[in-house]
């Protein structure tokens, strides 16, 4: 559906290790730009998170999720943890979201920039 999106941030020193870590459980690898990181799945699609383009400061904007695909429900509850364990915060634990399509199984997180991101998994059935 898209070629990138771009996620901006103030402090690649913390935004780095979330991304490395959260992106990484997904499957996706980072490779380092000097303004910032890239993630990339290898079929097309990427993951800029760096500096403004402009020079100025990143803000967050209201009313903005990213979301990303997740292979099934331990992979939602490791890539909320290993955010968590990287300085994001909890925006919605881990579980299923009866509002979304399906009833799929997700969580949401803001990373330390306040960017709000998300992952969802397919509703294959009660969670053991």
């Amino acid at each position: 559906m898209f070629t990138h999106s771009y996620l901006g941030t103030n402090d690649l020193s913390k935004s780095r290790p979330f991304y490395d870590e959260t992106m990484g459980v997904l499957g996706y690898e980072g490779h380092e730009l000097p303004h910032g990181s890239v993630y990339a799945d290898g079929q097309g699609t990427a993951l800029v998170v760096a500096t403004p383009a402009n020079g100025e400061p990143h803000n967050v904007s209201n009313g903005h999720t990213l979301g990303f695909r997740a292979a099934d429900y331990d992979t939602v509850d490791k890539w909320h943890a290993a955010g968590l364990a990287k300085g994001g915060t909890n925006e919605g634990d881990p579980g299923f979201r009866e509002n979304s399509p399906g009833n799929m199984y997700g969580a949401y997180l803001r990373d330390p920039d306040g960017n709000k991101i998300c992952v969802f998994a397919p509703n294959t059935g009660p969670k053991a």
